[in-house]
């Protein structure tokens, strides 16, 4: 059965037209590529989509100025552009900035607490007005939010270092420098030892800054001459602070951190105001009145009257003349539910929950707004370190060589600290911005729990909260030694007044120890 059937194919394929015969066949794999990429089909739905990858160079060139201008009049003036700056430097910020604990150590390894204290009471002193900002306006927790505003609109900071007399009583301090001083537009590729500018900024042949220029204009006169003038101030790069988020390999400037959502917020805004003149007008219950034909003022009858309408009262209308009522009824239903999908799209162009930059819990369960805290603090986090490497470090760095070379870091007995062990005093660690438990009792039964099972330090879990666990252990020793001594004072012994402040805060008490029986002599 098999052979014949084998045979009759055979013979049905040799009488076979030729081109039938010999036609080519679609593969499955051809069937499969075809609907592979949709995205890279070239048709009449996707035109107008970019074909050819454009470099980090040339989208700065082309899109950054524009998307500042425009990312600087949104925040100044849409409600929901102010949220999101304000919720950047509260959360990567805070209130206090972000904390310096100083971590010498002593060549036997323990704690150096002397240089510790000493650097730590110097930074502070330093993070004052007079002394942080070369103009004594801006504290040092001032510069890190300003800083993290401008990245957030303009997408990138800038810092210069100032060191001498001028620069207050450290002989260092920080001057504000607006980016755009620095020419997006001004490239050079003509220097030697394979070195170029390219957006303002000078790099060596392995794209290591080199020195950055600035418009030589007089700071009143920068909104003037912004985009024009020949004249460049050449700063070197190891005085400039320069911080930006980068996404793309080569990205020599930053974007505004709102650049994918300008758009939305445009023109969310101006649907807004639309749609509350229009409620406003129709709030106002405005009507016409129209004549019947062969009736009004130019058939020889009265001019409409005007009627300045009261409650409770009717008016009688000439014959002829009818009141027209004008009433829109939008915004209507729709307007809620178009406001909440734009925001929600805006919000993840910012990388934000959509409740924290709307404002709006409804409909928000404790589950739900917990995850959501949770994955957004992460991501602050993330922004924390940035903030620390780009700005904090290095400014720590350069201020501890200027103020170890002048003698500005003293002890108690007022002895400055050495300047030859500066390597040895870079040994510090930063404590940004913590927020509160989200439930404080099942965080800190958890917390409990992991201490308890050595998977965290109590050190780590103070950490976590924002507080230095030094600080913290030396003000609970000294609340515990105050305590005691206030019972002291009232006439209990020492031994009954520690164990009652430890029964007090729910400490157990050491084991009773066995008494030595005295020998009896002989």
């Amino acid at each position: 059965m098999n052979l014949r059937f084998w045979e009759k194919w055979k013979s049905e394929k040799s009488e076979a037209p030729a081109n039938r015969r010999h036609k080519p066949k679609s593969s499955r794999g051809d069937r499969m590529m075809k609907r592979l990429f949709s995205a890279s089909q070239n048709n009449r739905l996707n035109s107008d989509w970019s074909s050819i990858p454009e470099t980090a160079a040339a989208i700065i060139q082309r899109h950054q100025v524009v998307l500042v201008a425009r990312s600087r009049d949104q925040a100044q003036d849409n409600d929901h552009a102010k949220a999101f700056l304000r919720m950047c430097h509260q959360n990567i910020v805070g209130p206090t900035g972000v904390m310096l604990q100083a971590a010498v150590k002593k060549i036997d390894g323990s704690d150096d607490a002397e240089a510790n204290t000493a650097i730590e009471e110097a930074w502070e002193a330093w993070g004052n007005q007079e002394n942080a900002d070369v103009n004594g306006t801006k504290s040092w927790r001032a510069l890190q939010r300003l800083a993290v505003i401008n990245a957030a609109t303009d997408g990138e900071f800038m810092f210069r270092i100032i060191v001498g007399k001028d620069a207050g009583e450290f002989g260092f301090a920080l001057q504000v420098i607006d980016a755009q001083r620095c020419p997006v537009d001004y490239d050079n590729f003509d220097l030697p030892n394979g070195a170029f500018i390219r957006h303002g900024i000078e790099y060596n042949r392995y794209r290591r800054p080199i020195a950055y220029y600035l418009r030589d204009v007089d700071e009143s006169q920068a909104m003037h001459y912004q985009f024009g003038g020949n004249s460049y101030l050449r700063i070197p790069a190891d005085e400039i602070i320069h911080g930006y988020l980068e996404d793309m390999a080569g990205q020599g400037r930053g974007l505004p951190w709102m650049a994918t959502s300008l758009f939305r917020l445009k023109n969310l805004q101006g649907f807004e105001d639309a749609a509350i003149l229009n409620a406003r007008i129709g709030a106002s219950k405005m009507g016409f009145f129209e004549w019947d034909e062969n009736y009004g003022p130019e058939d020889g009858g009265e001019e409409a009257p005007e009627i300045d309408a009261e409650p409770g009262t009717f008016h009688e209308l000439p014959p002829g003349l009818r009141l027209k009522e004008f009433n829109p009824q939008y915004p209507s239903g729709e307007f809620a539910p178009f406001t909440k999908q734009s925001l929600r799209s805006i919000a993840a162009g910012m990388g934000v929950t959509y409740a924290d930059l709307a404002a709006d819990l409804e409909g928000v369960n404790f589950s739900s707004i917990r995850q959501g805290t949770l994955d957004i603090r992460e991501h602050w986090k993330e922004l924390q370190i940035w903030l620390i490497e780009k700005m904090i470090r290095p400014v720590f760095l350069a201020w501890l060589r200027a103020a170890l070379l002048g003698q500005k870091i003293t002890t108690e007995s007022g002895k400055a600290l050495p300047a030859e062990k500066m390597r040895r005093y870079q040994k510090v660690q930063w404590q940004p911005r913590r927020w509160q438990w989200i439930d404080p009792r099942a965080d800190s039964d958890a917390a409990v729990v992991s201490k308890n099972n050595m998977m965290q330090s109590p050190g780590q879990i103070i950490r976590e909260q924002g507080r230095d666990p030094s600080t913290v252990w030396a003000e609970s020793a000294r609340d515990v030694r105050a305590m005691i001594d206030a019972h002291v004072k009232e006439g209990m012994a020492e031994k009954d007044a520690t164990e009652l402040v430890m029964l007090s805060m729910g400490k157990p008490l050491p084991p009773a120890q066995p008494q030595k029986q005295k020998k009896e002599t002989e």
